[in-house]
């Protein structure tokens, strides 16, 4: 397995790593073993960086989590995230944020017992906060680190600004945020030179477009009404169907390299920085093994100048969310 470092970090990660909110969140319901051994295959396949977070579920992925890889403790590294206001059920994206100091290290104390670790190995913010300055943020966790309870600070969709705040009282070895062949926002909004800048490793979740960028996905395909994808403007049938285009594209790359769709989305986005580890969930094993094949594809130069050409010409439809 290749690996990457995250920054000027000394955090050595898998060049892929394993989002694995699906496995228990917001999607039709998953039989609990077979995610377990999933999760046991991707180490053995040689994956050694999962991605979770406290409002999966609420809890429920994190304590899926804790269980899979508690078998592999110290060979793995697994990231949560604090940052969602807590209702009657725990966290959930409707109830707003909450990133007070106090309620930083409430979580990360229950985060540690659901994940069955000693220490956190990397825990971001999952949202800025407009109530909390990023400067108390950075604090709560230095505060944590120095405890022994965290090992590395991450924040996630912060803007460039946010980020020099944060890494000034405590540096930040990776930022989380969108980013793929079809959403470039980061490239556009000073984030990823911010980044390359300050030495802050990046990792792009929804590098395949939610599933889109595979070609899998057709205009007869339908979502059921817990996943995202059934009230996402760019999972309408229009709009996959205008859509259309960037598919094509990346199978006409895939045709020279003889990978799919998917696989191109991949090794764009690690062609683009040596920094930069995306995270692809998925609930089953081709696909994972689809996913890490991309490790095998060496875009050429030309290939990467046809893809940003080809990109600039597409329009694409539908906002993200």
């Amino acid at each position: 397995m290749q690996t990457r470092k995250l920054g000027n970090s000394n955090l050595e990660v898998s060049a892929l790593g394993l989002g694995c909110m699906r496995m228990s969140f917001g999607d039709t319901p998953t039989d609990k073993q077979e995610m377990i051994d999933l999760l046991h295959k991707s180490v053995e396949r040689g994956v050694t960086f999962f991605d979770t977070a406290e409002v999966y579920g609420p809890f429920s992925n994190e304590l899926l989590v804790g269980e899979a890889l508690e078998p592999f403790k110290g060979q793995v590294v697994i990231a949560t995230k604090f940052g969602f206001k807590h209702g009657d059920n725990g966290p959930a994206p409707g109830t707003g944020l909450d990133s007070r100091p106090e309620q930083i290290k409430r979580v990360a104390d229950e985060s540690l017992k659901r994940l069955r670790l000693d220490v956190i190995d990397l825990f971001y913010q999952h949202r800025p906060d407009p109530d909390v300055p990023m400067e108390d943020v950075a604090g709560a966790v230095k505060d944590l680190i120095q405890a022994g309870k965290v090992r590395h600070f991450g924040l996630s969709e912060a803007s460039a600004e946010q980020i020099r705040q944060a890494h000034a009282v405590q540096p930040v070895t990776a930022l989380q945020s969108e980013y793929s062949i079809w959403w470039t926002a980061v490239e556009e909004n000073n984030v990823l030179a911010t980044l390359e800048e300050l030495g802050i490793g990046f990792v792009p979740y929804s590098p395949l477009g939610r599933g889109y960028l595979t070609g899998k996905i057709t205009e007869e395909t339908t979502y059921d009404s817990s996943d995202i994808r059934s009230r996402n403007p760019r999972f309408t049938a229009e709009a996959i169907k205008a859509n259309r285009a960037v598919v094509d594209l990346l199978e006409r790359i895939g045709a020279q390299h003889n990978g799919t769709p998917g696989q191109i989305a991949l090794a764009w986005l690690l062609a683009q920085k040596p920094w930069i580890v995306p995270i692809p969930g998925t609930r089953k094993l081709h696909r994972l093994d689809e996913n890490l094949g991309a490790l095998d594809v060496e875009l050429t130069a030309d290939d990467l100048s046809e893809i940003r050409e080809a990109m600039a010409n597409i329009t694409v439809v539908g906002h993200r969310y």
